[in-house]
């Protein structure tokens, strides 16, 4: 992701701190260690709330919901609070991963749009509140497609060959290609997830790579013209390369909210919900989204109208009602999760590039 010097030169010093270790300069700091995206916060709002309550913060960052599922199956390591996608919330809350909120310490979820509240993968938000949200679609050179496109077909276009990124992430991939061949993302079916398969074998010799979320930086760079990713990860680099686009594709795409949840055994709890408290504030909540371009559920942010009116009139990252209608959400589903691991393997075994 872009600004990830900056991003780690603000944190470097709290990097270096073990977890629960006090500062150097003061002993009865506390350390709040969180785990998220990489420069998936602004910076100002760290600094802020360091100040404000005599902390530090570690800062430790993953791929995916995948990696971080990983990470914190094998036991919490000592991470405070995490950041995990809808459908990760569920699996991570069915598998005793994460702690129930105490939501009597997070006022300031009143500040919330009720869309994004009570979602099926959280009934009640017992577990998690929203961060940010977002569409997967299509980041692309405007260069080398010379003219804007709207479509997945683009991802499968032979012209493009050794110049199409697709991410390293077995639901998020199958879920294009699904929407593509008119299937629902959340299929269960097997018939249809060996459909989704064969169509990514077949054009796996025009595919440059699978990338761990990284697309926005080849696309930048020039490596590749077409690649799947998210919109605020396009938007970043678009800010610096006015040649790149971002396309919610006609056939539906993906939409996702990450959330934060507090990870069993978390060392500092009512800290971690003090820093939920925090940023669900208007005017951080909306810091955030303007630094990472991702669309905020905070509703009280965009009444004041604190998000920065270049993003909120955006219909790629605010996008109207009827291409809203299109998206869905990823589901978490059980025991079909092998039937994507066995796609995904012949997938990522296949020839090609």
């Amino acid at each position: 992701m872009k600004r990830l010097l900056t991003f780690l030169l603000l944190f470097v010093v709290s990097a270096l701190l073990p977890f629960g270790c006090s500062s150097a300069n003061n002993n009865k700091q506390q350390v709040l260690s969180i785990y998220n995206y990489a420069t998936y916060i602004a910076p100002e709002a760290i600094a802020q709330f360091e100040k404000e309550n005599n902390v530090k913060i570690q800062y430790d960052t993953f791929e995916n919901s995948e990696a971080l599922y990983a990470k914190l199956k094998q036991g919490n390591p000592g991470y405070d609070l995490i950041f995990p996608a809808d459908y990760m919330v569920k699996i991570m809350a069915t598998e005793n991963i994460i702690e129930p909120l105490n939501l009597n310490n997070i006022p300031n979820q009143k500040n919330l749009e009720p869309k994004f509240l009570n979602q099926s993968f959280d009934p009640g938000n017992k577990y998690s509140l929203p961060y940010q949200w977002g569409t997967m679609g299509i980041g692309y050179s405007l260069k080398a497609t010379k003219d804007e496109i709207n479509s997945w077909t683009a991802m499968f276009d032979a012209k493009y060959t050794g110049k199409i990124a697709w991410q390293d992430d077995s639901r998020y991939t199958f879920a294009a290609a699904l929407m593509y061949l008119g299937f629902d993302p959340n299929t269960t079916n097997p018939e249809e997830i060996n459909k989704a398969r064969d169509l990514l074998v077949k054009n796996k010799s025009i595919i440059a790579a699978f990338v761990p979320d990284t697309g926005q930086d080849l696309l930048d760079r020039g490596e590749v013209n077409l690649t799947l990713e998210w919109s605020g990860d396009i938007f970043q680099v678009m800010k610096e390369n006015p040649d790149l686009r971002y396309a919610i594709p006609k056939e539906g795409s993906i939409l996702f909210t990450d959330n934060m949840a507090i990870p069993k055994g978390a060392p500092h709890k009512e800290l971690a919900e003090k820093f939920i408290n925090f940023v669900l504030q208007p005017e951080i909540g909306a810091q955030i989204s303007n630094f990472i371009h991702f669309g905020s559920p905070n509703k009280a942010a965009i009444d004041k109208g604190l998000i920065d009116p270049k993003d909120f009139k955006n219909p790629q990252i605010y996008p109207p009602a009827e291409v809203f209608a299109k998206m869905k959400f990823l589901q978490d589903v059980g025991t079909a999760t092998s039937l994507y691991d066995r796609a995904w393997t012949a997938v990522k075994a296949s020839g090609g590039k």
